[in-house]
């Protein structure tokens, strides 16, 4: 199932790259709602923060040792993580072996995001169709 938060916000322009990257994880709701006056800091040191950073930083693939180890998290909490960018379609899955790996979908942050904005439309298409229907159906009743 995808799911991704649409929210209507201007281009994000910062100096801070960390501080655009929380405001456009919030904005698409991977976490919670980015306070400009909260403190960067405690973002930056999250799991979740820095789980996004290590797949904008290489397009290779990361196993989850490695993840949690990187992270300092554990394999609960990673998991969790990662199942939030897998519903929101940013990221793929290898099967290496016995082991997942995974990176940012096509290994960068715009293809990924080109595959996010497919998957909305087609989500909005089905919404169209469904208005369509309702409006037919009370067109009979």
């Amino acid at each position: 199932m995808f799911k991704i938060t649409i929210t209507s916000v201007p281009s994000r322009y910062d100096d801070d790259p960390d501080r655009i990257i929380a405001y456009f994880l919030s904005d698409i709701g991977y976490i919670p709602r980015f306070n400009p006056e909260h403190d960067i800091n405690s973002i930056k040191s999250s799991a979740y923060f820095k789980l996004f950073k290590c797949f904008l930083i290489t397009d290779r693939y990361w196993g989850i040792d490695e993840l949690t180890s990187y992270l300092k998290t554990s394999r609960t909490t990673l998991y969790r993580h990662l199942n939030k960018l897998k519903s929101m379609d940013i990221i793929e899955e290898l099967n290496d072996g016995r082991e997942k790996k995974y990176r940012l979908r096509s290994g960068n942050i715009e293809s990924a995001w080109s595959w996010v904005e497919v998957n909305v439309k087609m989500a909005l298409d089905n919404y169209r169709k469904t208005v369509e229907n309702i409006r037919r159906s009370m067109d009979h009743s």
